[in-house]
């Protein structure tokens, strides 16, 4: 047993040393799926059923710095309907300057899409997704989604894709972010998507926040899927927030 020798505090880092700790590999040319998600220390992924209610300062630091270093937000539709998703609400100034670092970001300081994954296409065209945002959502379907309900999304704005006959598959959901030249995934949920990206061994790191609290209830944990499996990763960074948040970037071996 020994102390974990690379935990830092917080408030000891400023925005440059946090940007350097989570920067995406350089001269990617394959996707680098990062996950982003939090629980409870017994484990819960949600609190009065949105993962909101487990939100901490130091987890919203960290959140939206990794939405600034990403070129795509990934989330399944189950989640972005309960979390009441938008367009990514980014730092143009930041995603800029962290494109001219090679750590990630935009030139222009675009916001990064949201892509949603949805087999069935059955998105609402007035929710925010498609009002609140600027910059066009990608979603991911299938070729069997009806076809009324893609058109109906193409023309709130949408850039649709199919990945899959009656399934997204994970393969093809990369693949169809590598071909818009979509290389720094930040998967976002829920725990369904999460864990069929596991599955198919597809997620290169984890960052994972503890939030200071205990729950209890019957929540979901972070990821679910149709079997048991085992990934090792390993710990490359804790951080550690003055309200007991700890913070922790998980990389696959």
């Amino acid at each position: 047993m020994q102390r974990i020798h690379n935990a830092t505090q917080l408030t000891a880092s400023n925005a440059d040393d946090l940007a350097e700790l989570y920067a995406y590999p350089s001269a990617l040319d394959a996707p680098w799926v990062r996950a982003n998600f939090v629980s409870s220390i017994d484990g819960a992924a949600t609190s009065g059923d949105l993962s909101a209610g487990l939100g901490t300062p130091a987890d919203k630091t960290v959140f939206m710095l990794l939405r600034d270093l990403a070129d795509v937000v990934l989330v399944g539709a189950g989640t972005a309907r309960a979390e009441n998703y938008g367009g990514a609400k980014t730092n143009a100034d930041r995603r800029r300057a962290l494109r001219a670092k090679g750590l990630g970001g935009h030139g222009d300081g675009t916001p990064p899409p949201i892509a949603v994954v949805t087999a069935s296409a059955s998105l609402d065209p007035e929710c925010r997704l498609f009002t609140d945002t600027t910059v066009a959502p990608l979603i991911i379907t299938t070729a069997t989604a009806p076809a009324e309900s893609k058109r109906r999304l193409v023309d709130a704005g949408a850039d649709v894709v199919e990945a899959g006959g009656v399934a997204v598959t994970p393969r093809a959901l990369l693949a169809a972010l590598a071909e818009r030249g979509l290389y720094r995934v930040l998967c976002e949920g829920g725990p369904h998507l999460f864990g069929e990206l596991l599955e198919a061994d597809a997620v290169d790191e984890l960052c994972h926040t503890t939030a200071p609290l205990l729950v209890g209830g019957a929540a979901r944990r972070i990821s679910l899927s149709a079997h048991e499996f085992r990934r090792p990763v390993e710990l490359r960074h804790t951080l550690v927030d003055d309200d007991g948040t700890i913070l922790t970037r998980w990389v696959r071996r």
